[in-house]
């Protein structure tokens, strides 16, 4: 009987710790906001309020609401080929579609992007115009024309101007003749009265008009992820294209009526889409007007169109270049046009990139029980904004964690306020014990671009804390507003690093080890490491709870450093008298030297029970399959010269007169191991895993190829050592000039031949790789120009 009460006692007792864990994965953290309340309304930021937070689209805008008003552009190319055209509204890594991306965007009221669609160039524009109580009035460009060599038959093309509710808008759309809108008209409390226009089409850079046909649809809304299809589904009747005095064309329109269609429950939100056609080339304009905005003043200054928008739009054009140049000085600096048109490019295209987004994420709670089955389901986390960066808007339109940290470094130089919103909009995701997703997937359009696997967070994961760097910046800058913002992000800064050191601590004191390795499967070379962000980089061959983790180390260090800083500038004695000690620990190189370094190596590595003796080899029926040799895995240091290898001077830990500084530079600078003519390789191509596939059907990732994100670090660690008096100074100098040159070029010599900036770059040949267009941190190559670490 005791035995029996005791075993119950321990399961219910195991049963009941579950669940308090599962639900403080999904309970938000109890800390002060780092941002005020409403912090995102149109009261509290009315130049915020609207912008170009859908990155997924080629062209649209929304408020930052929870709730938001949403606009958007398609476009078709009528009678190109046979069928129904294509329909472009979302970017996809593969419709063809490019280059395409911002030429000029500053983050908060004027943008101008071209879009490449085959022998089509499409320009959009936006300017905002401030006034009233509800984030102003804005208007929009679209010009189209024709880049084949023949005009002998001009293209008809049909252009996609929708406004979509969630349920709480009503709109109330007055139609004139012909199926041409007047306008539509709304009121919301958050919103207030509005109106927008849809204006007649005229010839590029004059005011002639020019002749076109009209088509309409209006439904209730049947989810933002279904747009596209529905308006393919509708474009199924043939009308005819009638300019005075030319042949007709036919041409595939909406339905054109004004019968609300497929009127759904009270709630559900109205789509109301208007179709203009004609030939190219020619400019619409689509104007937005706030009724508050109108009614102070912006009614006496006309309407933000024709001659008025052309001067708004050139103004904030003219004014975008003198800042730019003042900010980063790459002409004074000696660049070329050319390199700085990329500059503004990569600042604009992750400025153009920045979303809002809403909802709830699925987390599947820490149970304390790594490596066994998990005894809880997914969870959803609470409803949450974020304001955030995103990787690409083709392949990644949504927040990642380690991603972020690296985008602010670029947005804080530009506008520091933007990085102040971010920052605190990702503060505001920690749960009850301070952990942050490194992936959120927030709302319907972010949900329906990831696959299943991906939806889930895990909640004894982490991700590498890189919004440390912009909060180092921030530090050392001494912005009031800066350090304002920090002291009301402390509290919940500390918590996020606390948690980051207690839970993914290692086998031995001030060691650390990355949770959530894969499982040692026999079809994976070496088990991936996602938490890290380095994927695919090899670890340990054989995952075990005995592994130490070199790069979350340093992360740790760094994070330890920063935070003891910021604690004694704000006056956290309480903090700083805990940080200040871990600091110094963590910092110390004897430590290091004790975890890490490896004399058979002669460089830091990764520890764990490993060995090089695996290979994927062809088993029938399975495919390829992990074959283990001999030696069998013992506990070593990990041979993989790469990126963790470097990290200790990435996050320049290592004192100037360091011994251990000298051999990381001599491995760097070795073409045999890390150094290219295209940058620094993410793996020796010394190494055994160098480009090998970590399965039948995940080809190297972090094995070879060029990062734009370590790269910057790396540069950055080199014009530091390159400044400081030491036995190395000359060698880390004459290191950054040579990389420097290196990744420039070739980032230069990319967009220049594709229009892009790339997930990756081709060690070999410096190619683009990966996703593309990738304007997340590879847009750190402006400031590897402007020489700004």
């Amino acid at each position: 009987a005791a035995v029996v009460l005791s075993l119950a006692l321990g399961l219910s007792g195991r049963w009941a710790l579950a669940w308090y864990r599962a639900r403080r994965a999904v309970t938000l953290h109890s800390a002060p906001p780092a941002l005020p309340p409403d912090s995102s309304s149109p009261a509290v930021a009315p130049d915020l309020f609207w912008g170009t937070y859908r990155p997924h689209v080629y062209f649209g805008m929304k408020t930052r609401s929870p709730k938001p008003l949403l606009t958007g552009l398609m476009w078709a190319q009528q009678g190109a080929t046979p069928g129904t055209p294509k329909l472009r509204h979302t970017c996809e890594q593969g419709d063809g579609v490019g280059p395409y991306g911002w030429e000029f965007h500053d983050g908060l009221s004027f943008g101008r992007q071209h879009i490449q669609d085959g022998a089509l160039r499409l320009t959009t524009e936006f300017v905002k115009r401030p006034g009233g109580q509800h984030g102003g009035d804005w208007s929009w460009r679209v010009t189209v024309e024709s880049q084949a060599s023949s005009t002998s038959a001009l293209p008809l093309v049909s252009l996609f101007f929708y406004v979509v509710t969630d349920g709480q808008e009503v709109l109330l759309p007055e139609v004139g003749a012909k199926g041409q809108l007047k306008f539509i008209g709304g009121h919301t409390s958050e919103l207030g009265d509005f109106r927008f226009t849809l204006l007649p089409p005229t010839s590029p850079g004059d005011t002639a008009p020019k002749y076109g046909s009209y088509n309409i649809f209006w439904s209730s809304n049947p989810g933002l992820p279904l747009l596209t299809e529905m308006v393919k589904s509708r474009l199924n009747s043939w009308f005819q294209h009638r300019p005075p005095g030319a042949p007709p064309d036919r041409y595939l329109g909406l339905p054109g009526s004004l019968k609300w269609e497929d009127r759904g429950p009270s709630g559900q939100g109205q789509f109301l889409i208007q179709q203009v056609t004609l030939k190219v080339p020619f400019s619409v304009e689509f104007v937005y007007e706030s009724g508050s905005a109108q009614a102070g003043g912006n009614q006496a200054l006309g309407q933000l169109a024709g001659s008025l928008l052309t001067h708004a739009l050139e103004s904030h054009a003219a004014a975008f270049r003198e800042r730019f140049e003042k900010t980063f000085r790459l002409k004074e600096k000696g660049l070329s046009p050319g390199e700085q048109a990329l500059g503004q490019v990569a600042l604009s295209d992750l400025l153009g990139g920045i979303g809002y987004f809403y909802g709830q994420g699925l987390v599947l709670p820490d149970t304390g029980a790594e490596g066994s089955e998990q005894v809880v389901d997914p969870a959803l986390f609470p409803p949450v904004p974020l304001f955030s960066g995103v990787p690409s808007r083709s392949f990644f339109p949504r927040g990642f964690l380690w991603d972020e940290g690296f985008h602010q470094l670029v947005v804080q130089r530009w506008e520091p306020r933007l990085t102040r919103e971010a920052l605190g909009h990702w503060l505001g995701l920690l749960n009850a014990d301070g952990w942050i997703g490194r992936e959120q997937v927030l709302g319907d359009e972010a949900r329906a671009r990831v696959p299943p696997e991906f939806l889930v967070q895990r909640a004894a994961h982490a991700n590498p804390p890189t919004l440390l760097l912009p909060v180092a910046h921030m530090l050392e800058g001494g912005d009031p507003a800066d350090l304002a913002f920090l002291r009301r992000a402390f509290p919940r800064l500390h918590a996020w690093f606390s948690w980051l050191h207690q839970s993914q601590a290692g086998p031995v004191p001030l060691s650390y080890r990355w949770r959530g390795r894969d499982a040692a499967l026999p079809t994976l070379l070496n088990p991936k490491t996602l938490p890290s962000g380095l994927d695919d980089y090899p670890r340990a061959s054989h995952p075990s709870a005995t592994e130490r983790h070199l790069d979350l180390r340093c992360w740790v260090a760094l994070g330890a450093r920063v935070l003891s800083r910021l604690a004694e500038q704000l006056g956290e004695a309480e903090a700083a008298a805990e940080l200040g000690p871990l600091a110094a620990s963590l910092e110390a190189e004897e430590g290091l030297d004790e975890l890490h370094w490896s004399a058979e190596l002669g460089v830091f590595a990764d520890f764990g029970n490993h060995t090089k003796a695996v290979q994927l080899k062809p088993r029938s029926p399975q495919g390829l399959v992990r074959v283990v040799g001999r030696p069998p895995p013992r506990l070593q240091y990990v041979d993989a010269l790469g990126y963790i290898t470097l990290f200790p001077l990435l996050l320049r830990l290592l004192d100037p007169n360091s011994p251990r500084l000298g051999p990381l530079l001599d491995v760097l600078a070795d073409s045999r191991h890390l150094w290219s003519p295209f940058g620094l390789r993410s793996l020796a191509a010394s190494s055994p895993f160098y480009g090998q596939r970590n399965s039948e059907h995940d080809p190297p990732y972090w094995r070879g190829a060029v990062w734009l994100n370590v790269n910057y670090l790396a540069l950055g660690a080199l014009h530091h050592y390159g400044h400081l008096e030491g036995p190395h100074q000359a060698q880390a100098a004459k290191l950054h000039s040579e990389l420097r040159a290196n990744v420039v070029g070739n980032v230069w010599r990319q967009y220049q031949a594709t229009g892009f900036l790339w997930e990756q770059y081709s060690d070999r040949d410096g190619r683009g790789m990966g996703c593309r267009p990738f304007h997340g941190w590879t847009s750190l190559v402006l400031l590897v120009m402007a020489e700004d670490y």
